[in-house]
């Protein structure tokens, strides 16, 4: 028997819904709210949450990630009087189990619920029963948990995973945690680097070569591609693959099988493959820079790397960790830091993510020499020159929002000027106005004839014939 929760904000939805799980032989428990579903999604263990994508006190898809946040979430099927495309793709996206029209059958419903829960239980055993190996791997954020979710999902099958993040967020630590904790641990770990492969030799590198296929190949060449036999094959950088090489991959991907260079017997690798890029796949497909098919073998499972900006609550353990390692293999003693050296940390963006953080540290650690506490001024300049900016930014921006209506004023005209232009334009439109009747305008005016006149040759105001 499983624990259902169902969120919906019609008593009669959650009545009905309750009626056929409770005939599962499953508790059930309801809330006519989004805050109350998610407090009780808390403090229960719920195997399975039925959610509303309608609430009164907001919107079912976001609630859906406040509960793929929780520390054992349920698995989550959205249930809508509305079926929207979107809306479905984006629940999908976000985690959702299913995503199923409240005029679906029960049948439909049933056999939604009843795998949900069957994959909860699955999931809860494999985790209790094996610790992952996540050695260099740091963060206790929801943003990395999710990281480890992915990883776990992916070390128990034998699917192709894509890697994708930043440079500098450890895609090559992941791609080694999937190996470690994976069947194949044992066996090798074969890393290709393609941003690296030299032009002319990518397919000696990658399939070996026999001796005299090509001049300078004196003995036969192994390539990465069997040495990874029974291991893992990772492709680093994979955005970089060449254009031709591409297709011949696909075919290795598709039959494990291929031909070495000069070869005349093709070879047999059962290699599992792991591949990273920092760059945007789907953007270079369409841009005919890398192919479809190749990118759909690819990404079977996709684990997402979130920048070091995205999950700033990681800095601290992720500097405690590797502060350790630095003094070790410095063969130093172990340096605690500052309160405002970990200010600056937490402040500063880190584009280079967690590589930048380390190079950082180890300046840190070189800058403070014998000094057993890190401080500030020990951390590289761009990252001191970065926060002195920040911290006078808000002063500078006031300043310059201050000085901004002196600068306005002194684009006036010169009063005298303005005034003189003022006149004229009166003058003209007083004349234009009384069709040139100098008794008229000098009425309508409260002026004087001659000062009329006066003022009329003072700026070569006259009637054009």
């Amino acid at each position: 028997m499983a624990r259902v929760l169902v969120i919906d904000d019609d008593r009669l939805v959650c009545d009905t819904f309750g009626h056929v799980i409770g005939r599962m032989g499953h508790e059930v428990d309801c809330a006519l709210t989004l805050d109350q579903g998610i407090k009780s999604a808390e403090a229960g263990d719920y195997a399975v949450a039925l959610l509303d994508v309608y609430m009164p006190d907001g919107d079912g898809l976001e609630g859906l990630t406040a509960l793929r946040k929780l520390p054992t979430p349920p698995e989550v099927i959205i249930i809508t009087g509305y079926g929207d495309p979107d809306g479905a793709e984006l629940a999908i996206r976000n985690g959702a189990w299913d995503y199923i029209e409240k005029a679906s059958s029960h049948k439909k419903v049933m056999l939604s619920l009843s795998r949900a829960i069957r994959y909860h239980e699955d999931k809860l055993k494999k985790e209790n029963a094996v610790a992952l190996k996540t050695e260099g791997i740091i963060g206790v954020s929801s943003a990395m948990t999710g990281c480890f979710d992915e990883l776990a999902k992916a070390a128990v099958t034998e699917a192709n995973v894509l890697i994708t993040g930043q440079t500098g967020t450890g895609k090559e630590l992941f791609a080694r945690a999937i190996h470690q904790n994976s069947n194949r641990q044992k066996n090798r770990f074969v890393v290709v680097d393609c941003a690296a492969l030299p032009e002319n030799l990518t397919e000696s590198v990658l399939f070996g070569h026999e001796k005299g296929a090509f001049t300078g190949a004196i003995k036969d060449r192994t390539g990465l591609v069997l040495q990874a036999h029974t291991g893992t094959l990772f492709l680093d950088e994979v955005g970089e693959l060449p254009l031709n090489l591409q297709k011949a991959f696909l075919r290795v991907l598709e039959t494990r099988r291929f031909l070495p260079l000069g070869g005349q017997r093709e070879l047999f690798s059962d290699f599992r493959l792991v591949a990273a890029t920092n760059r945007d796949l789907d953007q270079m497909v369409a841009q005919k820079e890398f192919r479809e098919d190749l990118l759909f073998r690819l990404r079977s499972l996709n684990l997402y790397i979130p920048p070091l900006k995205d999950h700033p609550a990681d800095i601290r353990e992720l500097t405690s960790y590797y502060l350790a390692l630095i003094c070790d293999k410095a063969q130093m003693a172990c340096k605690g830091f500052s309160h405002d050296f970990m200010a600056m940390l937490m402040a500063y963006p880190w584009p280079g993510n967690v590589r930048e953080l380390i190079h950082a540290l180890e300046t840190a650690c070189a800058a403070a020499g014998v000094d057993s506490i890190l401080l500030p001024w020990h951390l590289p300049t761009n990252i001191r020159v970065q926060a002195a900016r920040d911290s006078v930014k808000g002063d500078f921006e006031e300043q310059e929002a201050n000085l901004q209506p002196v600068r306005e004023l002194k684009a006036l005209p010169d009063w005298r000027d303005y005034r003189n232009q003022m006149e004229s334009n009166y003058l003209r439109d007083l004349m234009a106005l009384s069709d040139w009747d100098a008794n008229q305008a000098a009425e309508a005016s409260g002026m004087s004839r001659s000062h009329l006149y006066q003022l009329l040759k003072k700026h070569g105001i006259g009637k054009k014939i």
